[in-house]
């Protein structure tokens, strides 16, 4: 799989913190907080792929970029990143050695905590 940041996302997170748009959770609660298929579907069918792909730290190359599968490492809601989301991204990127994912969410969480 080549999963590598989604530069994108990335800017779209900071730009979002930056205008307080965010949710300073503890890191157990991304399984409450984060969007259901439910949520994913409606997203997509009102803005489409590259608007929803800004929400995913990761894109996997070897996927369509108008499916899904592409898109790895949710930080939020569609509305608000989530610390819980940064973290989880953060520690599942860790994992899995993708190192730039990790660092990106590392980065988030450091500019979140700072608020």
């Amino acid at each position: 799989m080549a999963t590598r940041l989604n530069k994108s996302a990335f800017e779209h997170a900071k730009r979002l913190v930056g205008d307080g748009k965010y949710t300073a959770d503890d890191r157990d609660a991304w399984s409450e907080h984060q969007p259901s298929a439910a949520d994913e579907n409606a997203y997509l069918d009102k803005h489409g792929y590259e608007e929803y792909g800004k929400w995913y730290l990761g894109v996997d190359d070897e996927q369509n970029p108008e499916t899904k599968s592409h898109y790895k490492f949710p930080y939020g809601d569609f509305k608000k990143v989530h610390r819980c989301g940064v973290i989880s991204a953060e520690s599942r990127a860790g994992q899995n050695d993708y190192d730039d994912i990790e660092s990106a969410a590392l980065q988030l969480r450091e500019l979140i905590d700072k608020q």
